[in-house]
This record gives C-alpha cells, sequence and structure tokens, in this order.
C-alpha cells in the first residue's frame, strides 16, 4: 500500500454487498475499512431476506400442519395446531441479530476496521464521515460506495409505521390485523400474502398494472394465481392504483383506475403494507462534490466494471456496487458486484454476468427463475433473427414430489433453437429457489440443452424436473 493512503480500500454501506467486499479485500491482502451509518448487514440481514425468510418458514409450518387433507393423505392426523404471534416474531428477530453479530465478528476476526457514521465523497480517495466524535477524513486508494435502498412508498400513501408500513416494519411481525391489503403483487407483495395468509388473515392485494405477478414469467404467474392466491383467502384488484392510504382505524384506501385516475373504490381495512418496490439510498453521499450525477431514478451510473461514471466516463478509483446501481436489487448480486471491483482494482478486471444470476420468492410452494422470461426472450429473438423452444414439465410426474404429496408446479426452459443455448428457466414449486442453481450454472457456461440432457440426476428426486425438461427440449426439435 501507498503510504499516502489511510486505507488500500475503504467501503461505505456494510450490508451484504460491502461486506462480500471487504472479506475478499482482505483474501487479496488489502487493508480495509467499512463505514456504516446504521446496523451492521444492512437491509438483507435486517428488514429483508433474513427476518421475512424466518417468518415465512415458521408461518409455512402452520399452513403445513393445518392443511388436514394433505396430513391425512400421508396418514397423518393433527388437532388444534396454534401458535403464538410474538413467539414468531421472537423467532425472526433472534436470528437477524445472530446474523448481524456473526458479520460483525466476520470483520473484526479478518481485521477489517469498522467505522460507524455518514460517510460523503469529498474529493477523489477522500471522504469524511459523520461520527459521533466528529467529522473524520479517510483517504482510500479506492473507494466503493454500497448504500444500499430503502422502500419506495408512492406519492398519495402515508406511513405510521403501525397501520399503514412498509417491509421494513411488517418483518417484526408486532400484529396480525384481521384484514390486510397489500399493495404490489411483486415478490415482496407475495411473500408477505403467504405469511399473512397462512397465520389467519384476510388479504386484499392490489396490483397496478393489469396483471398479478407482473415481473414473472407468463406461465410462472398463472400458475402461482391458482396456487398461492385463489385457494386463499386472498381477494385481488388488479389495474386499480391506492391513490391515497390514510393511516387510522380503519386504514381508508382509495382505489383509482390505474388509467383514467378516477377514484374507483374506497377500501377500509385494519392495515396496509405497501409492498411498491424499492428506491436508491443515495442522497447525501457527496457525490456532487467531484461533479457526479445520480440518473434520474436516483441510481449511482456505473459502466460494466462498476466504475461511478461522470459524462459519460468513469471515475478514476471511485465504484458503486449493489441496489444503488439500479442493475439487479439482490443481496447476492451485490456480493458478486464488490467481489468483481475488488479483483478489477487487484488488476484483475472482471464484470458480473447479470443474465446468469438467479433470484427467487420464497412463498409455499417456491418460485425460482434465472435468465429471460418467454416474451423478452421473444423480443431478442426477433431482433436477432432466430428461433426460441420452449420446453414444460410439470411436478405432478415426479417421483419425489409424488412422495411428498407435494404434486403443484412447473419447470419451464426457454432456448434457441439453433444452437440449443438456454435463455432462461423459470420453476414453481417445492424447493424451487435451489434447484434453479443447476440452471443458473448452465446460463453461465452458455450450456446447450443438447449437452444437458445427458446429465445425470439422482432418482427419486425434484432435480429430474429439470432432466426431464432438458430431454423434452431436445426431444421437441
Amino acid at each position: 500500500m501507498s503510504q499516502s493512503f489511510d486505507y488500500d480500500l475503504l467501503i461505505v454501506g456494510a450490508g451484504v454487498g460491502g461486506h462480500g467486499a471487504a472479506l475478499h479485500a482482505v483474501s487479496c491482502g488489502l487493508k480495509t475499512a467499512v463505514v456504516e451509518a446504521g446496523v451492521m448487514g444492512g437491509t438483507c440481514v435486517n428488514r429483508g431476506c433474513i427476518p421475512s425468510k424466518a417468518l415465512l418458514a415458521a408461518s409455512g409450518k402452520v399452513r403445513e400442519l393445518r392443511d388436514a387433507h394433505h396430513l391425512k393423505a400421508l396418514g397423518i392426523q393433527l388437532a388444534n395446531v396454534s401458535f403464538e404471534r410474538q413467539a414468531i416474531a421472537d423467532h425472526a428477530n433472534g436470528i437477524v441479530a445472530k446474523q448481524r453479530e456473526a458479520l460483525t465478528n466476520s470483520l473484526k476476526r479478518l481485521g477489517v476496521d469498522t467505522i460507524y457514521g455518514w460517510a460523503r465523497v469529498a474529493d477523489i480517495q477522500k471522504v469524511v464521515v459523520e461520527t459521533q466524535e466528529g467529522e473524520k477524513t479517510i483517504t482510500a486508494k479506492d473507494i466503493i460506495l454500497a448504500p444500499g435502498s430503502v422502500p419506495f412508498v408512492p406519492p398519495g400513501a402515508e406511513i405510521d409505521g403501525k397501520t399503514v408500513f412498509t417491509s421494513d416494519d411488517a418483518v417484526r411481525l408486532e400484529t396480525l390485523p384481521d384484514w390486510v391489503a397489500i399493495v404490489g403483487s411483486g415478490y415482496i407483495g407475495l411473500e408477505f400474502a403467504d405469511v399473512y395468509s397462512a397465520l389467519g388473515c384476510e388479504i386484499t392485494l392490489i396490483e397496478a398494472l393489469d396483471q398479478l405477478m407482473p415481473g414473472f414469467d407468463p406461465d410462472i404467474a398463472k400458475l402461482a394465481q391458482r396456487v398461492l392466491i385463489t385457494p386463499r383467502d386472498i381477494e385481488t384488484k388488479v389495474g386499480v392504483l391506492a391513490k391515497r392510504v390514510i393511516p387510522g382505524s380503519p386504514v381508508v384506501i382509495e382505489l383509482a383506475d390505474a388509467k383514467t385516475k378516477e377514484v374507483v373504490e374506497v377500501l377500509e381495512v385494519d392495515a396496509c403494507l405497501i409492498a411498491t418496490g424499492r428506491i436508491p439510498y443515495t442522497k447525501d453521499l457527496g457525490l456532487e462534490s467531484i461533479g457526479v450525477e445520480l440518473d434520474r431514478r436516483g441510481f449511482i451510473q456505473v459502466d460494466d466494471y462498476l466504475a461511478v461514471v461522470k459524462d459519460g466516463e468513469p471515475v478514476p478509483h471511485l465504484y458503486a456496487i449493489g441496489d444503488a446501481t439500479g442493475k439487479m436489487m439482490l443481496a447476492h448480486a451485490a456480493s458478486a458486484q464488490g467481489v468483481a471491483v475488488v479483483e478489477t482494482v487487484c488488476g484483475r478486471a472482471r464484470t458480473v454476468d447479470y443474465h446468469s444470476i438467479p433470484a427467487a420468492a420464497f412463498t409455499h410452494p417456491e418460485i425460482g427463475f434465472v435468465g429471460m422470461t418467454e416474451p423478452i426472450a421473444q423480443e431478442k429473438a426477433t431482433t436477432e433473427g432466430f428461433e426460441i423452444g420452449v420446453a414444460r414439465t410439470y411436478f405432478k410426474g415426479n417421483a419425489k414430489a409424488i412422495a411428498e404429496g407435494e404434486t403443484e408446479g412447473l419447470a419451464k426452459i426457454i432456448y434457441r433453437k439453433d444452437t440449443g443455448e438456454v435463455l432462461g428457466v423459470h420453476i414453481f414449486g417445492l424447493h424451487a429457489s435451489d434447484l434453479i442453481h443447476e440452471a443458473a450454472s448452465a446460463i453461465a457456461q452458455r450450456q446447450s440443452v443438447h449437452e444437458l440432457a445427458f446429465l445425470v440426476h439422482a432418482h427419486p428426486t425434484l432435480a429430474e424436473v429439470l432432466d426431464e425438461a432438458y430431454k423434452r427440449a431436445v426431444g421437441s426439435h
């Protein structure tokens, strides 16, 4: 390290992305520090992935144990399954505390300095941190900005944290209202609909676009609606905006036609979860001090190597990763970006292959997906002049799913007919979040269904739904 800098690498933000970058930096021999304005672990550990999965695990068990028909088919009888809301909330909070402590300890053990305070870029290779003890100037050869994101609250929605709230509050499960409106049917809305419905709440799911689950592949959205929504105590309202959401008892929601913006209905519910996505947490980072402007949605603009961009050119020694870049708002994508930046600053320039990064919704059953949806693949095919093929297999024919009595599900592979290259894979069914990784690996390696059809999968396993899909793809030519 050049003696003129305090650190080789300074990371602003200790979420999953910043933490992953710090661990890799240490393994590469860089003297590293992390600045955190809030709590260690960022959104994922404290207000996102970790507590929500803990709630989904507990509520999923309640749903399973109350499904008398399913248990009877397996020869099991149970009576009077009950739960304690506070105990489930404590389960989630306890896991958060343990994860946060593990992150803190791992950085300490590796000799990473953690500085608590708000960091602002002051110049190239320099930040000023506002700590409780006062301002501290830190220099570093390279700086990574990983400030993360916050829930998006649409205009017209008033948040009080009790009756109208975002996922940040919902993960604490402080109450179980009788009737909950959920605004937004993306993965956050779907996962909380799963939790609340399992624990006995009535739900109204409100979606402004003209179909539920708009970001998912249409086949998956259709089947998921049939399994996750229709049979449950969930009513849906599509093509309507929550124009106004007023906290109180009851919560008053003015629903407007998404096209005309005219109010068409007024709902009165016990609580409302705003699950309309997330926005970058990029205000007051001091970027203006070096002439860097955010894009119109507030994201930090970066190039392929995640260098911060100013007037179309990369700013030397300044990088950004995670939700704040808007590339892919997933914890594991942020971590991959952090590792890629560390590789780049160590002279081994590396980019991230977003096409092969998998994602999942941890509903019951789960959704796992990687690569393109069918409409996006079709668009690419039309532009580039090739044909796509689609192969589908169903969990109903899978021996392991039959043995489990969990046969609702679909695996769908989208591929190029000319080369056989896999473009996208979408799975809805038991353990989809685990199954999708084989497909992610195939896409990362640009593998063809012609090779994949000869892979050997253990029998009887759920992985055979993919095995069958590869074979169908080859047989359908």
